[in-house]
């Protein structure tokens, strides 16, 4: 077989006008699974730098050698970190299992790189107060919640208006880390906070019913289960976007949630007012909540379900995070 991505012997510019379709099946296969939007735009940038990376040839012509080699320099050329090449490398195992229908043996071969095991990022009360005080609107409430639930930031901004339990004072949080639904608290503090913003979200809500739009994307077995269950209000995001947008996914008006970018700025921009020099995202939150709750005295058990940690080997992170300095042994010359 030639290099290419048809049947003949297709090379240089011509496999490059082929190549998308190689692309547009990795799509379709994986919106057929029900990977995330974000899952199949990373996976389609992986393959497509492989394909650059080994001469335009097609996947079917190349093996072990060349894909250890395109991860390997990742590595050493370019410094990735080992999540990152493991990413690359999941997308190619998606490509020859799932797209090609190639199980070769070489494939349970390639080693996967070790992530280092480093100590998460947790900010003190003391800096999450100066923090949040520097925030305001949604990105405040955003902030606040995922630092007074642990949820992860997709999550949050995922977060249905059903999902929201006031009189029971928590939060479903459904298809989460790991295909799992979790239940985790909802802080009292914000209770006014998201109701003024759940009325903000109908209003959107009923102003795209009248322009005939005002359908959510469920998730899948919702949306086969309940066909009608898409127009409901309760369904709509928490935090949704300002503007409707057409879904990739299937060509439909549909107003997205709130965009993570503009949390991230505001992260940024609070945390240098407030001079804290920690490098700080959104997910410290989630660990501030963790190792504060370690603090206060709950058991590693009850924070690994709120978490939704899968084993609670993963929760113990945070004890060794109060191990640290002050929060753990005195120093000697303290004494």
């Amino acid at each position: 077989m030639g290099s290419g991505y048809g049947n003949g012997g297709v090379s240089g510019a011509s496999a490059a006008v082929q190549a998308p379709r190689l692309l547009d099946e990795v799509r379709r296969r994986m919106r057929l699974k029900h990977y995330s939007l974000r899952t199949e735009q990373a996976y389609v940038a992986w393959i497509r730098r492989f394909i650059f990376a080994s001469g335009r040839r097609h996947p079917r012509e190349l093996g072990a050698a060349d894909v250890e080699r395109f991860l390997s320099g990742l590595a050493v050329r370019q410094g990735v970190a080992a999540s990152t090449q493991n990413q690359a490398l999941s997308a190619l195992l998606f490509l020859y299992r799932e797209v090609l229908r190639l199980d070769l043996p070489w494939l349970q071969g390639v080693v996967r790189a070790k992530s280092s095991r480093r100590l998460p990022t947790v900010l003190s009360q003391d800096e999450v107060r100066r923090l949040l005080a520097l925030m305001d609107g949604r990105a405040w409430l955003i902030a606040s919640l995922l630092y007074g639930t642990g949820m992860w930031l997709m999550e949050c901004l995922r977060l249905r208006v059903t999902d929201v339990d006031f009189s029971r004072n928590e939060i479903v949080v459904r298809d989460g880390k790991g295909g799992k639904d979790r239940r985790t608290v909802l802080p009292r503090a914000l209770h006014e906070p998201l109701l003024r913003e759940i009325a903000r979200a109908r209003l959107l809500h009923e102003r795209d019913l009248a322009d005939g739009v005002g359908e959510a994307r469920l998730p899948h077995a919702l949306a086969r289960k309940y066909p009608h269950a898409a127009r409901e209000f309760g369904w709509q995001f928490v935090f949704p976007s300002t503007r409707r947008a057409t879904d990739p996914l299937d060509g439909r008006e549909r107003r997205h949630h709130f965009d993570d970018a503009i949390l991230a700025r505001a992260l940024r921009r609070a945390a240098a007012a407030a001079q804290i020099v920690k490098p700080l995202h959104a997910h410290a939150l989630r660990h501030s909540f963790a190792t504060h709750l370690l603090e206060a005295g709950y058991d590693l058990r009850t924070i690994q379900e709120l978490l939704g940690h899968k084993d609670v080997t993963t929760t113990q992170i945070y004890a060794h995070v109060l191990n640290r300095g002050g929060g753990g042994v005195v120093s000697p010359l303290d004494r």
